[in-house]
């Protein structure tokens, strides 16, 4: 396995960048790379709405996943969501839930936005370029993420809006509203299922990994470690 490598934009004209044996080579300028020749702005050319996920995208999360698995009894490597909804008896199916909604009411009450995030929507927004949010949040934390940061994006899809990522139903919905083809929307997140739900919807996929970069990059159409970066390759 070849990790992926950084390079200022003088140096990565053209420059392949092997990003593991998969047979996926990434070339970038500076600290956006795509999965292709062509440059971040060439990818971005034609993208005529931007659809993001919420928690680590575009405002911080410090959910305990670890802590939430014990208080629910939900077993390491089971989707916690999957896990709730496969329990049989409704009353513990309701207690596991509502266990969920207090991490995650608890993390909303902190979340704030991660660097260059806001910058971003507020370019996107400049270039009135349609946005919305696909989220695995229940409907109360994410409302109150994006009304506590002023978050200028009104079309939230939560998990009780349409079934969670990494099923793409809630993607596609929104480039139905849209009236856009799902070729040209671009959709950013910072988790595998944010990776499959846009290649599921046809969507193209920008994966944020501002940190290590994980095994499942291999599989995103672009990567990108700085929201500067990403808003310098929409710029006119």
């Amino acid at each position: 396995m070849q990790r992926i490598v950084s390079l200022s934009m003088a140096e990565c004209s053209n420059i392949e960048m092997p990003l593991s044996d998969a047979g996926r080579v990434f070339y970038g300028e500076d600290r956006v790379i795509c999965s292709d020749k062509r440059s971040p702005r060439q990818l971005l050319a034609d993208i005529k709405g931007v659809i993001f996920d919420l928690d680590g995208t575009l405002v911080e999360s410090s959910l305990n996943f670890a802590q939430i698995r014990q208080d629910i009894g939900c077993p390491e490597g089971h989707d916690l969501l999957e896990f709730v909804d496969a329990i049989v008896c409704n009353h513990q199916r309701t207690q596991a839930s509502l266990k969920i909604q207090q991490h995650e009411l608890a993390d909303a009450a902190q979340a704030r936005w991660l660097p260059g995030a806001k910058q971003l929507v507020e370019h996107l927004c400049f270039r009135t370029i349609p946005q919305a949010i696909v989220t695995r949040n229940f409907q109360q934390a994410a409302a109150m993420k994006v009304e506590r940061n002023s978050i200028p994006i009104e079309r939230i899809v939560t998990r009780e809006d349409a079934p969670p990522k990494p099923d793409p139903s809630g993607l596609i919905a929104i480039a139905n509203e849209w009236q856009i083809a799902v070729s040209d929307i671009l959709y950013v997140g910072d988790f595998l299922y944010d990776i499959q739900a846009a290649q599921r919807a046809g969507m193209v996929s920008c994966l944020y990994a501002p940190a290590a970069i994980p095994d499942y990059a291999k599989h995103a159409d672009m990567i990108c470690h700085d929201f500067d970066l990403l808003t310098a390759a929409f710029a006119v």
